[in-house]
């Protein structure tokens, strides 16, 4: 482990604080982030009408999350920025050689899309889905840039998500050799399948975590998993897609 990382002085935020064009808010055990999904920075170009609209976000989540026994494994967004950006760095698309875009919603091939490597990203690794929901795939120099302090946003279960650029490795690495399998080809990142889990190859867990100073906390790193992909405390409802979240994309691009 880093000395950057266990060193890492965690930053702590007011009851009440403004960041761009969300609300962050924490009261009655609850930490809220409200924001109309605007970010402050140029965004595209993506498909032919694809643009940024408006959102009426908000996600709550434990203001004081613990460690549980179980870990979640995939929700459909990974969490939010402190401006109110939702991260959702997976995907609904599966490799498909009878699609003509070569990918659709169906997953028996086994091959699930990548959303950086393998669909069409702005400069700052998003894009929108089908009712203009702008969300980050990977990480956003643009906002990254501009932190004031390490902390990039929160995760699903409460938990901080922390930036540290190169500071901080995934044990997530591209695999050698080629595909058994469905698209065929070298391992490239064009798929999650590209990736296996090596514990002790990095500095963080398989779900982009680490203990600093005694507190559990993700990190968002420059390299796949990009944000966490699995949650180890318990994840909030706001962050399944339930309630009044955002509907799935109706374009299916990501």
């Amino acid at each position: 482990m880093k000395t950057c990382i266990t060193t890492l002085a965690v930053t702590l935020l007011t009851a009440q604080a403004v960041h761009a064009h969300g609300t962050i808010t924490v009261e009655g055990g609850q930490r809220c982030i409200a924001s109309d999904g605007m970010p402050d920075h140029e965004t595209g170009t993506w498909r032919e009408g694809a643009t940024v609209q408006a959102q009426d976000h908000r996600f709550c989540m434990d203001a004081t999350p613990e460690l549980t026994d179980n870990i979640t494994r995939r929700v459909r967004i990974s969490g939010i920025t402190v401006n109110g950006i939702p991260l959702r760095p997976g995907t609904a698309e599966y490799y498909d050689a009878q699609s003509e875009r070569g990918y659709s919603r169906d997953p028996s091939s086994g091959w699930n899309v990548e959303g950086v490597g393998g669909l069409v990203m702005d400069a700052q690794n998003a894009h929108v889905d089908g009712d203009g929901m702008y969300h980050y795939h990977g990480i956003p120099s643009a906002v990254t840039d501009g932190l004031d302090g390490t902390l990039f946003g929160y995760a699903a279960d409460g938990f901080e998500i922390h930036y540290l650029g190169t500071a901080v490795k995934s044990s997530w690495q591209l695999k050698s050799g080629d595909r058994p399998s469905g698209p065929g080809g070298a391992y490239d990142g064009t798929y999650v399948q590209d990736y296996e889990f090596i514990a002790g190859s990095g500095d963080l867990d398989e779900c982009n975590g680490a203990m600093v100073g005694g507190r559990y906390v993700y990190f968002a790193t420059d390299t796949y998993p990009f944000f966490p992909r699995c949650f180890k405390g318990t994840v909030s409802t706001d962050f399944r897609g339930g309630g009044d979240r955002p509907r799935p994309p109706l374009d299916g691009n990501g």
